[in-house]
């Protein structure tokens, strides 16, 4: 449990008064969309936490610019203090504001979407970072509020607020639970490591955007590290000695709370927010053999699909720039 510190302080989100200088990877267009938003996501193609603004952004057929961060140099976001991904950057009046954490920027923007009398950079003052000192005595920082959605001229009725708890709780489960189990797993052994890191060369096109000797030391000091990460973060949070059976157990959980329900999503016809989070998390290891497993061993596969075609359904085109 996180124990705020004595002397809580609060810190802005980073405002803009022009745009940082920037190279698009590529660029999402939908026709349709009516948001009139522009945003640009800077972003690892395989973190499952931008894994989770992409399907949402494409969830809710929103257009977006595309900035692939270099896992080592993070050259493209020299521009930030903030020096973790996801980074949402939106225009606004007067400038450009940055929106941190994922679960946050999911939550900001669909406050905005369902009532856009708020400007997003008015939203953020409902979402404010709160720094702390947690359990083991290190200084961190969390965003209040993050799994709430806003409501303003409309007050949710009973049984509507019944429904946003049940989406706050899987959200949360789907931060603090599902997402733990993937690095244990598909890091799980020098080999897996690297034909893992191989697969995020491939996935996030690192070739076409990084110079060989980058795209090198991404895959093989990448591999190497992580392997030795993830016996750490194995141990850190209580993953099973045998880790495909915690990735199993996190995918049974989720699935029988939706077969419960005898609906195709948590979120019945359509998919809840809670839908869109665990999707882009497992989207994230979607090319690794711990993504197969998990869909001969599980009943995911099937939800999994429903998913990618509703979000093939809704998503704009791709574009490269």
């Amino acid at each position: 449990m996180k124990k705020p510190s004595t002397s809580v302080e609060y810190e802005e989100y980073a405002f803009l008064k022009e745009a940082p200088k920037y190279e698009a990877h590529c660029k999402i267009i939908n026709d349709s969309d009516t948001s009139n938003l522009q945003l640009v996501l800077f972003q690892y193609q395989t973190c499952p936490f931008c894994c989770k603004v992409r399907a949402y952004l494409d969830a809710r057929g929103i257009s977006y610019e595309i900035v692939e961060v270099d896992a080592v140099l993070r050259q493209a976001i020299r521009w930030s203090e903030y020096k973790k991904v996801p980074i949402l950057l939106a225009k606004v009046d007067g400038g450009y504001q940055q929106l941190l954490d994922s679960t946050a920027i999911i939550s900001v923007l669909e406050t905005y979407l369902r009532d856009n009398s708020y400007q997003l950079q008015d939203l953020i003052k409902f979402y404010p970072i709160t720094h702390f000192v947690n359990d083991t005595g290190k200084a961190t920082s969390d965003v209040t509020n993050k799994y709430f959605i806003m409501h303003n001229s409309v007050v949710p009725d009973e049984k509507q607020r019944i429904i946003e708890a049940e989406e706050r709780e899987w959200r949360q489960w789907a931060d603090q639970v599902l997402v733990h189990t993937l690095s244990p797993n598909v890091y799980r052994t020098a080999s897996e490591s690297l034909e893992t890191f191989k697969w995020f060369e491939e996935a996030g096109g690192w070739k076409r955007t990084f110079p060989g000797w980058e795209c090198a030391v991404m895959v093989y000091v990448g591999a190497a590290a992580m392997w030795v990460i993830a016996k750490r973060l194995k141990k850190r949070h209580n993953i099973k000695d045998d880790v495909r059976q915690s990735l199993y157990d996190a995918a049974n959980d989720w699935m029988n709370v939706i077969q419960k329900k005898g609906t195709i999503f948590l979120g019945g016809k359509k998919p809840n927010l809670a839908d869109i989070s665990v999707y882009g998390i497992l989207s994230s290891i979607e090319g690794c053999q711990a993504f197969q497993d998990l869909r001969d061993n599980t009943d995911i596969g099937k939800w999994f699909d429903n998913m990618k075609a509703s979000m093939n359904r809704s998503r704009g085109k791709l574009m490269t720039a």
